[in-house]
């Protein structure tokens, strides 16, 4: 299966915690970084995940918000450092490939953010994405 979504990186489920409904993974990236998605029990049985399974985690490019440095005080639970490696700018919007350790990753922007934050390649920046984001698929 082909999917149009460009961020997806390879991790091992470190933990799994049920809830009624929802369930969170954690993921250890093979990068080292550690990851948490937060997705339906169904999903989690359909899988078959449990600590050691090998997935796929995957983020649409238009739910990667970045920041020049972490954040505190924020309920956004995924903070990934990176580097930039590329910046392509259109008429509103910007497109920022972000090096992380085991990975890249992909995030769409306002051109205007892009620009307040002074991102060109090699600038330091942390990738913020909500765990309600995180998609996960079986390796």
């Amino acid at each position: 299966m082909s999917l149009s979504i460009r961020n997806q990186i390879p991790g091992t489920v470190t933990a799994v915690t049920p809830g009624e409904v929802m369930a969170t993974v954690k993921v250890r990236l093979d990068g080292g970084q550690d990851l948490t998605a937060a997705i339906t029990l169904e999903a989690v049985e359909d899988l078959g995940l449990a600590a050691g399974s090998a997935v796929r985690a995957m983020v649409k490019s238009t739910e990667v918000a970045l920041a020049t440095g972490r954040v505190a005080g924020v309920s956004i639970r995924n903070q990934l450092p990176g580097t930039v490696s590329e910046v392509a700018t259109g008429g509103a919007m910007a497109t920022v490939k972000i090096a992380v350790d085991g990975g890249e990753l992909t995030a769409a922007i306002t051109k205007d953010a892009a620009t307040d934050l002074g991102l060109t390649a090699g600038s330091p920046v942390v990738a913020l994405i909500k765990s309600t984001e995180v998609s996960l698929a079986t390796a």
